[in-house]
């Protein structure tokens, strides 16, 4: 139950996130400006014909020919209104270019959270309860072989397999073109396309939850509580998913929040072998383009998600364990 002290707890994080904020924008924005390159030069470059006439004419469309401290301070000023600046490659702003594009990513990470931690919670717990068998065994090697393996070459592999094999599922986007559906028939069509690119995210982190499930199952086995509780003659089965889930899963929530920002790396690369349209695909092409205009937005959305999520988790945590308290 949302409370006053939970409120209260909430709203000093985000104040206290204030800086981190801003120290995250800051380095983005040197660290980028670092690069060589910018978006002037690749246009001008793309139109094979640069007169040093045009190079300064975009210079100064874009505001490259001022102080890099200038820019510094009109960056701060500008996201601190949330005005993210302008894309000029794809001639619209910033922040509407990343709303279009948040949807999708939503979507992709929040399936790969709901699969990567409920079946890693499941089969952690499963091989934990049964240390050395041949069950614990088959799961510890799968998580093994999930997390070693590259997700693109996953990716690449269900493709071959579920798409040009079986011709089950899409090869790639977010929906059928030019097919126009509408109701449960557009949402079965997306369902479709979010199957492998899902799976394809989903198998790395469930092979991390599982360890980590495994792990923290068989220390809770040995704890005064659980000797307690079959002392009193309940069932494996009650100890199990009254007892040992809920203490057990604890570091397991703690490492799916603090996994976001690698999952939403991990989306850069998923969203551009499957062309899922998002905010990875996006980042993907502003890089090679060097928007930065648009990549400072994505990293700010990104750190701003980032901050949000690890909120959630503190208090998801008091909900799991009552004992810890927000303050």
């Amino acid at each position: 139950m949302f409370t006053a002290q939970h409120a209260r707890y909430v709203a000093r994080r985000i104040v206290q996130a204030v800086p981190t904020i801003l120290i995250i924008i800051s380095l983005n924005f040197f660290l980028l400006h670092l690069a060589p390159g910018n978006a002037a030069s690749v246009l001008a470059g793309e139109s094979g014909s640069a007169t040093p006439e045009y190079m300064a004419y975009l210079q100064q469309e874009f505001g490259l020919n001022k102080p890099l401290y200038v820019q510094y301070l009109t960056y701060l000023k500008n996201t601190a209104t949330l005005n993210l600046g302008y894309s000029f490659r794809d001639g619209m702003p910033v922040r509407d270019l990343i709303l279009q594009r948040l949807g999708p990513t939503l979507l992709l990470m929040g399936t790969t959270i709901v699969l990567s931690v409920g079946i890693g919670l499941l089969l952690g717990l499963f091989a934990g309860r049964r240390p050395n068998s041949i069950s614990d065994n088959l799961i510890s090697v799968f998580a093994l072989v999930s997390y070693a393996t590259p997700l693109f070459w996953v990716g690449l592999m269900l493709i071959v397999l579920f798409s040009i094999d079986l011709g089950w599922l899409p090869t790639s986007g977010m929906a059928t073109i030019a097919a126009f559906y509408t109701g449960w028939d557009a949402v079965w069509d997306v369902g479709r396309h979010l199957i492998l690119p899902a799976m394809t995210l989903s198998l790395f982190y469930m092979a991390l939850y599982v360890r980590l499930m495994r792990a923290s199952t068989l220390e809770q086995n040995g704890m005064d509580y659980v000797v307690t509780a079959r002392s009193k003659g309940l069932t494996e089965g009650k100890i199990t998913f009254r007892h040992i889930l809920r203490n057990a899963c604890l570091p397991v929530v703690t490492m799916a929040g603090v996994q976001i920002g690698n999952l939403l790396g991990g989306s850069v690369v998923v969203e551009t072998v499957f062309g899922w349209p998002g905010i990875g695909l996006l980042a993907f092409k502003a890089l090679f383009a060097r928007n930065l205009n648009l990549l400072l937005g994505i990293f700010f959305i990104a750190a701003v998600l980032v901050i949000v999520v690890n909120i959630l988790v503190d208090l998801i945590y008091s909900v799991l364990d009552p004992r810890i308290q927000v303050r």
